[in-house]
Parts: C-alpha cells; sequence; structure tokens
C-alpha cells in the first residue's frame, strides 16, 4: 500500500510538472538554466519526488551547493538524460497516461538494480 502511494504521488507530481506553464520561480526570479523542466510553481515538489525516487540525502547530489544553476555535478546531466528517457517512454502510451518515473527503475536507489535478487532456496 505505501508503494502504491508513493507511486501515485511521483506520477501525481510528474503531471503536474509536465502541464505547468512557464512561470517564475519562487520569489518572483525565475529559476536558472532549466534545460528539461518547466519553471513553475511546483517545481520545488518535482525536485522533492527526485530525491524520494534516488533515495538521496539531499539536492547535493545533482546541484552545486549554493547555485543550482551551475552545472558541475556531472550527476545533473544524468538526471536531465533520465528525466528526458522517462517523458519519451510515456509519450508513446496512447492513454496519456504516466506508466513509469524515476521510481519505476530507483525504488529509492540511487543506481537501479540491473538483475532481479537471487532466487530464495525452496523450502524443504
Amino acid at each position: 500500500m505505501r508503494l502504491l502511494a508513493t507511486i501515485l504521488f511521483l506520477a501525481t507530481t510528474f503531471l503536474l510538472a509536465q502541464d505547468a506553464a512557464p512561470k517564475k520561480g519562487g520569489g518572483g526570479m525565475p529559476h536558472k538554466n532549466l534545460k528539461v523542466l518547466p519553471d513553475g510553481p511546483t517545481i520545488g515538489r518535482t525536485m522533492q519526488s527526485y530525491v524520494a525516487a534516488l533515495g538521496a540525502a539531499n539536492c547535493q547530489f545533482c546541484h552545486v551547493q549554493g547555485d543550482f544553476s551551475k552545472d558541475d555535478n556531472p550527476k545533473k546531466e544524468v538526471a536531465r538524460n533520465m528525466i528526458k528517457m522517462v517523458n519519451d517512454i510515456n509519450a508513446k502510451f496512447p492513454d496519456g497516461q504516466v506508466h513509469v518515473s524515476c521510481w519505476t527503475c530507483h525504488g529509492g536507489k540511487n543506481m537501479p538494480a540491473v538483475a532481479p535478487p537471487a532466487a530464495a532456496p525452496p523450502a524443504q
């Protein structure tokens, strides 16, 4: 049930981020260096959903502390490419719904599993 609630939260946040009209960021100033995400009032919630989906401790996992607009952390470009990938996958579904999110692969871990867990030995 908890997993379902988390997935629904991430999907909702993702949809809000996609549908938000470009607006100015918090404090009346537009966010700088946005290349994939639209600026707007939901960007903070969107970023928090990424932190949760990746199990990241804080924003500095992808951003440079003190200047989020800098591209000095290579993980930021990886994140941009992953966001594009998720958007491309979801765009291919004819129902227009979100079918995958960061959580789909990452599940709260910064590195997604590349193989299934080992099978448990048969019960005797």
